[in-house]
């Protein structure tokens, strides 16, 4: 099943790692600086003798009426001037902004920056009634278009690449400045990554070729003995040794049905045995507990079925992927001829597999998906393979892939080495990293301002359930039960920010500075432990999924559980100083999203307590899945998804979520109470806060 919704489409380049863009010396190098200039003023224009008696009225009234005579001689008039840098230093663009100073606008640092980034992302020569789109980000996508190496570009990955920025500055840092054992191991891992020594050109295939040998040999690469290899042996230890799945893996997670305990959850596995090291044997686990499977199927090493089986339209695609696994082969020391068979084999057994693959809008219903096996079924029905490691591997095997991902994604992907490290070392240690990124960039009342929008996007999402005249009543107080039970979670874990208990999580993780191949495996290993240490444990339905770091936000259906990480709480989706209007337009959608998806044609499928059976009556549900066509053909209408019916259906969630959302937040602004800067319009826009709601909407999400 899904495992959580996301707040965005998916950004398939996005490494998912605050707003502050910082340089080595911890200056802003992407950001909006303010210089004010004073126009012409009454003082310049005087007479020598006015000026004289001008200075005795000063002197007689005291300084506070040369406050006044100031003002008064400026006309209420400062010109701003707003210049956009980039992160070369290079003024990118200038804007000027006649600014009147008579307390009808607010003029604060913050509202004046906010109000200058609102207005360099408008395209002015676009009607909002024609296209609101193009008129609310136009400027925005002319002024950043998509750089070398992303097939796609937003505010989401603009931030993302701000939060990569400031863990790179935290991660080298002094070993002195890490508050605890778990920091200095990320560092460790990042320099290991970073490879100042190149270690890893060094070494070249030698660990691949090592792994290899480890899981019986490979006919391609040599040193292998047909006789003595064993299927059922290399996949159990690539699974339950090195962690890593292919045809077969298998996970611990919630129980669809029972949210309070763990079960494994495979995707065609067999675990014929678990790795003694570990000394957690399938006996230790027989004996703790109910030995249950859900089953499900596996997946495919490119991103869909079509890939595979539109040859007209994924041609190059499949070249592209035999051209990769072809110089993988050979840099492993495989003949080229033979090789290339080899690898059109494998091809060929994949799109044997597509064939038969349920599609993913076929795959929206969970309880047509919920399939619990016994242990004694399950092991007569399945084995393993291995999953790429070879961008752990010297420079040969990383520029192999290239080719293949700008067939898939219309980009080589020349991504800066230090940025894949930071995400790597994310992926692997994301709580340490968390806790080095939250004391540099979350700071103050920032948590408790985002719990109290939660709760007034909560309250009118519940609200305007008494609206639904499709939903019948008792439906509709369940339904009230549930958003009122979601679990919110915010920023970070506490544990992170407690050295001992960030210790103790990640103290059987061994890393050592040179060995970047082996720190994988390593982590690898410690993931797999964790996994079966669950089996016996109680859900924990206040645990993280994404990292502090992250910028996107998710709901847990079988946890009843919405989280919104450190890394999206900042702007331009959310800051402390924003209005009202800003802050709803923009995390509170977001939030509303995540609520939503509560609710959706997924969703809404599982109880308050996380539990999937049916809770709505069978009438509230046909009238449900009517509307729910209706957002299928009011999409259908745009150019985007013309032609593209199976896009539709699988996204119909987020589009759900997208429109419950946003009304959601909306009302949920209307209800706050107005302080001074929710009253007050920004300067250089003509527009009340109502209409800032919905233009920032546009901008951020």
């Amino acid at each position: 099943m899904t495992r959580y919704k996301q707040a965005e489409f998916e950004d398939e380049d996005s490494s998912s790692i605050g707003s502050v863009a910082l340089n080595s010396e911890g200056i802003s190098t992407s950001a909006t600086h303010i210089r004010y200039h004073t126009g012409t003023t009454m003082w310049k224009a005087r007479s020598t003798l006015e000026r004289c008696l001008l200075i005795i009225c000063a002197v007689l009234l005291l300084t506070i009426l040369v406050l006044a005579i100031v003002i008064s001689s400026k006309n209420g008039w400062d010109e701003a001037q707003i210049l956009h840098v980039t992160s070369h230093g290079e003024v990118q663009s200038v804007l000027t902004l006649q600014i009147v100073a008579d307390g009808t606008h607010c003029l604060t640092e913050h509202c004046v920056t906010v109000a200058a980034s609102i207005i360099n992302s408008i395209d002015y020569s676009v009607d909002p009634c024609d296209d609101f789109y193009e008129y609310a980000c136009g400027g925005w996508r002319k002024k950043n278009p998509i750089p070398d190496g992303k097939s796609v570009w937003g505010t989401f990955g603009k931030l993302d690449q701000d939060n990569q920025l400031v863990v790179k500055n935290v991660l080298e840092k002094p070993f002195s400045e890490m508050k605890s054992k778990a920091e200095r191991k990320a560092k460790y891992y990042y320099l290991s990554c970073m490879d100042a020594n190149e270690t890893i050109e060094t070494l070249g295939a030698k660990p691949m070729l090592e792994l290899l040998e480890n899981i019986g040999g490979w006919n391609v690469s040599g040193k292998f003995n047909i006789s003595s290899w064993s299927l059922q042996n290399s996949m159990h230890v690539l699974q339950n040794v090195y962690n890593m799945g292919g045809l077969f893996s298998w996970a611990v997670n919630e129980d669809d049905r029972n949210s309070t305990r763990h079960i494994i959850q495979k995707k065609n596995l067999s675990l014929s045995s678990l790795d003694d090291s570990y000394n957690v044997t399938l006996a230790d686990i027989k004996s703790r507990l109910i030995f249950t499977f859900k089953i499900d199927q596996g997946g495919l090493t490119l991103p869909t079925a079509d890939n595979y089986l539109n040859v007209t339209e994924h041609g190059k695609v499949l070249a592209a992927y035999l051209d990769y696994m072809t110089k993988i082969g050979v840099l492993l020391g495989g003949e080229e001829n033979s090789t290339k068979k080899q690898m059109q084999a494998i091809i060929d057994f994949e799109t044997r597999l597509a064939k038969i693959t349920i599609p993913p809008e076929e795959r929206r219903d969970e309880e047509k998906l919920y399939n619990l096996m016994s242990l004694n079924e399950l092991q007569r029905k399945a084995p393993f393979t291995v999953r790429s490691l070879t961008a752990c591997l010297s420079k040969p095997f990383r520029e192999a892939y290239k080719g293949l991902r700008k067939a898939l994604l219309g980009s080589e992907g020349h991504e800066e080495q230090w940025r894949y490290c930071v995400s790597d070392v994310n992926n692997a240690m994301g709580f340490a990293i968390g806790a080095m990124f939250v004391r540099e960039v979350f700071h103050g009342k920032s948590k408790p301002m985002a719990e109290e929008m939660i709760n007034q996007v909560r309250k009118a999402f519940t609200k305007n359930l008494k609206n639904l005249d499709w939903m019948d009543t008792e439906t509709r107080k369940a339904a009230e039960e549930k958003a009122n039970a979601i679990t919110d979670m915010i920023g970070f874990p506490d544990f992170i920010l407690q050295p001992s208990e960030l210790d103790e999580r990640y103290r059987d993780l061994a890393i050592k500075q040179n060995e970047y191949f082996q720190n994988n495996l390593r982590v690898n290993k410690y993931n797999l432990r964790k996994n079966l240490e669950k089996l016996d444990q109680v859900v924990n339905k206040t645990t993280w999924i994404m990292t502090p770091p992250t910028v996107n936000a998710y709901y847990t259906p079988t946890k009843n559980q919405i989280v919104f990480p450190a890394g999206i709480l900042q702007g331009p989706f959310y800051d402390m100083e924003n209005p009202n209007s800003l802050n709803f337009g923009g995390i509170g959608v977001v939030m509303g999203h995540e609520l939503t998806h509560a609710f959706d044609d997924q969703g809404r499928e599982y109880d308050l307590h996380g539990n999937l059976h049916q809770w709505w009556n069978d009438a509230t549900i046909e009238r449900f899945k009517n509307r729910t066509e209706c957002f299928v053909e009011q999409y259908n209408q745009y150019q985007k998804y013309r032609n593209l019916d199976r896009s539709i259906v699988m996204h119909t969630g987020e589009n759900i979520a997208d429109n419950g959302g946003l009304k959601a937040a909306y009302h949920a602004y209307l209800s706050m109470p107005k302080s001074y800067k929710d009253q007050l319009p920004l300067p250089g826009l003509n527009l009340t806060h109502r209409q800032l709601f919905f233009l920032n909407f546009a901008q951020v999400v």
